[in-house]
């Protein structure tokens, strides 16, 4: 089945959904509300993070299970008017990276999920900042959480480009892959 479609009452309309990855505090959330402006899409925030807000971060598998669900819930919901352009700050591929960092086990439904055509990994090369949400602070935490999150796109099968450097690299590299992918849009 095609990943851009859900719903065989879809064929025909494309969206090209193109996510945002890779560790905490790596400049994705922010990095995805630029784009969206930039290129006039919609993005569908990170699902997570309100939860969390709203129950705090002593988190089961079950809150993880149920994330992913919330996050796949809302990118569903912002694919249904078929922008040909979607941005998304994670999806459930992300929560399986997740469940791996913090119960070193990844349940197979999390990879069950739809998956976006293009994955944006975004490396763990910038300061942590903290936000009373984060986890992982420490250098060598980080970089096992962006080797995991790695590990998840792999695993998945999933296309996928390294997105590194300061601020600015990252959103030249961010926009230039974008502005491809909605010419692709365009055409399609």
């Amino acid at each position: 089945m095609d990943r851009r479609r859900e719903n065989p009452a879809d064929r025909g309309r494309v969206v090209i959904r193109v996510c945002f990855h890779g560790a905490e505090s790596t400049g994705k959330s922010t990095m995805a509300k630029v784009m969206a402006a930039r290129f006039d899409c919609p993005w569908v925030a990170e699902f997570g993070r309100g939860y969390c807000e709203a129950r705090g971060i002593n988190l089961a598998m079950a809150d993880l299970l149920a994330i992913a669900e919330g996050q796949h819930k809302a990118m569903r919901e912002a694919a249904a008017s078929s922008p040909p352009l979607l941005l998304l700050d994670t999806d459930p591929l992300m929560t399986a990276a997740w469940a791996r960092m913090l119960f070193g086990e990844v349940p197979a439904e999390l990879l069950c999920y739809p998956k976006a055509d293009l994955y944006l990994n975004f490396a763990a090369d910038v300061p942590w900042i903290s936000d009373g949400t984060r986890f992982f602070g420490t250098d060598a935490t980080r970089e096992l959480f962006a080797a995991i999150a790695e590990d998840m796109l792999v695993r998945g099968g999933v296309r996928f480009e390294s997105i590194g450097g300061d601020w600015a690299a990252r959103e030249r590299t961010v926009t230039e892959i974008l502005t491809d992918q909605a010419e692709t849009a365009v055409t399609m």
